[in-house]
């Protein structure tokens, strides 16, 4: 998942304000030549990244030598609060949607579904699933993000901006779907979705007669031993549960899924997410093991160079080596997971922020990815709250798409179309800068010192918007 991320997961680049990759990839020989870093190097990495301000908590876990390992950093709600261990209980967002997948190839395996079958087969008959040029949604259009569906449903509309997915049902997927008018036939195109891997996980569980959780806890996580990894907490899960943090280190809520599940609902701990990892590495004999290596398989490109995606799981090339990757953010998380299969290589990354880890992940997989330290924090000054209120309203990028400015307590947030809200740090007092991806926003007076308008900054680029609203509309 980059600066850019979907709010769940993987890097979508053309993304503004979001919160957030040759041949069959198979259980290698060479498994063995592989060697974890040296555990005094990666906790030092993970020192560092507490210390700079870069996370609040850290387990990272890797299968050296067929032995789980799991080192930590941090706290799992700041000082004083019981320290980050193994069993520590994370929100893993995206990494939701490999168990989606993994589902999807494990029914293949079975002869439940094809790949080929289109989506609507499984939808009620008063759903009218889109279509472009002749073509259909299929199943794999959806695991791949080639489906032509956008990112988010345009009309998911929460009720409570901090929990954003929680009263999305399936009424309004369904309502979504009907009124859709695809801008590329299927399969034309990468475009990451959460909209599309929730989609595949509601059909799968219709497919299956059996709610979504209950099928992969059913399929996947019990054959595997994961006995910590659900959607809805066990109280026990609960007392472990890391309380998560934005990227600035201030509290952040728990995210809920109603029908878009798959896309990025389940919770675990670093020991878990190794068993998940080290059966891709060595996938079990039977019906399970046969999908964890059709997942694995690059299917389609992304656009991105030398990153293609198999089913959920993005592949990239690096020095003849696949990678093989999938990350996760929610409000006050972020996650890692990935594996090398040509060398054995393995990692598992939960963080109970939502500053970008992957840096990390990626180095243990391949010494030649760099890690990333965090720059010391920015300074900010303080900017009477009066002034803070003048800023307050709705900002039109487009037609469609919108920067709502509000505030909380001493605090101005912005929240784009379809995206969680992020915090706004003042450098000055019209110059604002976020700490969960690398944007800014200055907001333009008229020569009376009314506010007009904003220019975004992000990526290079410069957007301006104009004030349509002095308040967010209700």
């Amino acid at each position: 998942m980059t600066s850019d991320r979907s709010a769940l997961g993987v890097a979508a680049l053309a993304t503004i304000l979001a919160v957030s990759g040759l041949g069959a990839a198979a259980p290698a020989p060479l498994a063995a030549q592989w060697t974890a870093p040296p555990a005094d190097s990666v906790q030092a990495i993970l020192a560092t990244r507490i210390e700079r301000g870069g996370a609040v908590g850290l387990a990272l876990g890797v299968t050296d030598a067929g032995q789980p390992r799991v080192m930590t950093a941090g706290r799992r709600a700041g000082t004083g609060s019981p320290a980050i261990d193994a069993r520590t209980v994370f929100e893993i967002g995206s990494v939701s949607k490999v168990l989606t997948t993994t589902l999807l190839a494990e029914m293949v395996v079975r002869g439940e579904v094809a790949l080929e079958d289109p989506v609507q087969k499984f939808l009620p008959d008063s759903v009218r699933m889109p279509s472009r040029d002749g073509r259909e949604i299929t199943l794999l259009d959806l695991a791949t993000a080639s489906s032509g569906l956008p990112r988010l449903p345009g009309n998911m509309k929460p009720a409570d901006p901090a929990n954003p997915y929680a009263d999305y049902g399936v009424d309004e997927l369904y309502a979504f779907l009907s009124g859709y008018t695809l801008p590329r036939a299927p399969g034309a195109a990468y475009e990451y979705s959460n909209l599309g891997m929730g989609l595949l996980g509601h059909v799968l569980s219709l497919k299956a007669a059996m709610p979504y959780e209950q099928l992969v806890i059913e399929r996947i996580l019990t054959p595997l031993g994961m006995h910590d990894t659900r959607i809805a907490l066990t109280p026990d899960m609960r007392s472990r549960l890391a309380s998560g943090h934005a990227a600035d280190l201030t509290p952040a809520r728990n995210w809920d899924l109603d029908v878009l599940a798959g896309a990025g609902a389940w919770r675990s701990t670093a020991s878990d997410m190794l068993r998940f990892v080290g059966a891709a590495v060595t996938p079990p004999v039977g019906a399970l093991g046969e999908a964890m290596k059709l997942a694995m398989t690059p299917r389609r490109p992304t656009g991105a160079p030398g990153l293609r995606i198999g089913l959920g799981w993005h592949v990239l090339e690096r020095e003849g080596q696949q990678l093989v990757w999938h990350n996760g953010a929610t409000a006050g998380y972020h996650a890692f997971v990935g594996l090398n299969p040509a060398s054995g290589a393995n990692v598992a990354v939960l963080a109970n922020s939502s500053t970008n880890i992957d840096d990390v992940g990626l180095h243990v997989l391949h010494p030649t990815m760099p890690v990333q330290h965090p720059a010391p924090p920015r300074a900010t000054v303080a900017v009477d709250s009066a002034v803070l209120q003048r800023y307050v309203g709705r900002y039109e990028v487009t037609p469609a798409f919108a920067i709502d400015i509000v505030r909380d307590g001493g605090a101005l947030h912005a929240q784009a179309t379809g995206q969680p809200r992020n915090r706004l740090h003042a450098a000055s007092s019209t110059r604002f800068f976020l700490r969960t991806v690398e944007a800014e926003i200055d907001f333009t007076l008229d020569a009376s010192g009314a506010v007009t308008g904003l220019v975004l900054y992000q990526g290079g680029r410069e957007v301006p918007a104009r004030r349509v609203a002095a308040s967010r509309p209700g």
